[in-house]
C-alpha cells in the first residue's frame, strides 16, 4: 500500500538508511529511529508498519512488541535480527509480529514483505483503531471516547489532548511539548492553556466515573496513567 508510513527501527546507521532509501522509492513515508524508546513513541504515533530490530539500545524489539500488543496498539511489525536462532523467531511471532527477516537481507526482499504486510493488515487495522485503557476506550476514527460503553462528549481540543497523553501511557509530558502536539508550533496562548483543559477533561472524565487518567506533574506537565 504506497503511502504508507513505514517505521524502521534500526541502530546501524547504515542498515537504516539503506532500508528507508528502498522504500521510499517504492512510495512509502518513511521515518529511522535508533533506540526502542523511539520506536514506541513512533509506533503508537504514525507508523502504519513497524520495521523493528531486535537488538536495540533503551529497550529491545521484543519488549516494544510486548508494549506494543499489551497496550492494545495493532500496528503490523516486521522483526529484524542478527541472530538465525529459532527461539528468537518463536518468540517474535508469540509476541505479535508478522515476519521475520534475518540479517543479511536484501532490501528488494524486504520491500516485498513489507508491501505483503500491508496488503494482509491494512483493511483489519483501519476496522479497529481503537484504543483501550481498562474501561476507557478511545475511537480514533470516530473521534469518540467512551467509559463503560457510554459516550462522553468532549470538544475537539479536549479529545485531541486526551488521545496525545493516552498515546504515551506512563510518560512524563511537558506543557510545551502537550501544547506542540495538541495545538501545534504556531499556537500563540501560554502553557496554562493546558491546565484549563485538563480540568476540563477530570471534570468529564474522571469525577463522573471514579477514573483517575491524569497524574500533575508539577512544575513540569502530565502524565497518564493508565487505569
Amino acid at each position: 500500500m504506497s503511502g504508507s508510513q513505514v517505521v524502521v527501527a534500526e541502530d546501524d546507521e547504515a542498515i537504516r538508511e539503506l532500508v528507508l532509501h528502498h522504500l521510499e522509492r517504492e512510495g512509502y513515508g518513511v521515518l529511522g529511529v535508533e533506540d526502542g524508546y523511539a520506536a514506541l513513541r513512533a509506533a503508537r504515533d504514525i507508523a502504519d508498519i513497524l520495521v523493528l530490530d531486535i537488538g536495540l539500545p533503551g529497550i529491545d524489539g521484543f519488549d516494544v512488541a510486548r508494549t506494543l500488543a499489551r497496550e492494545g496498539h495493532l500496528v503490523p511489525i516486521l522483526m529484524l535480527s542478527a541472530r538465525g536462532d529459532e527461539l528468537d523467531r518463536v518468540i517474535g511471532f508469540e509476541l505479535g509480529a508478522d515476519d521475520y527477516v534475518c540479517k543479511p537481507f536484501s532490501p528488494r526482499e524486504l520491500t516485498a514483505r513489507v508491501r505483503a504486510i500491508l496488503r494482509r493488515n491494512g483493511d483489519a487495522r483501519s476496522r479497529a483503531k481503537v484504543r483501550r485503557f481498562g474501561r476507557l476506550e478511545i475511537d480514533e476514527d470516530a473521534r469518540e471516547v467512551r467509559i463503560d460503553g457510554e459516550n462522553v462528549a468532549l470538544k475537539p481540543r479536549e479529545y485531541t489532548l486526551l488521545l496525545v497523553l493516552a498515546s504515551n501511557p506512563g510518560v512524563a509530558l511537558s506543557r510545551d511539548r502537550l501544547i506542540a502536539r495538541a495545538w501545534g508550533f504556531d499556537f500563540g496562548g501560554n502553557d496554562r492553556t493546558v491546565d484549563v483543559h485538563v480540568r476540563r477533561l477530570r471534570a468529564k472524565l474522571e469525577e463522573p466515573f471514579g477514573l483517575a487518567l491524569v497524574e500533575t506533574l508539577h512544575g513540569f506537565g502530565y502524565r497518564f496513567r493508565r487505569p
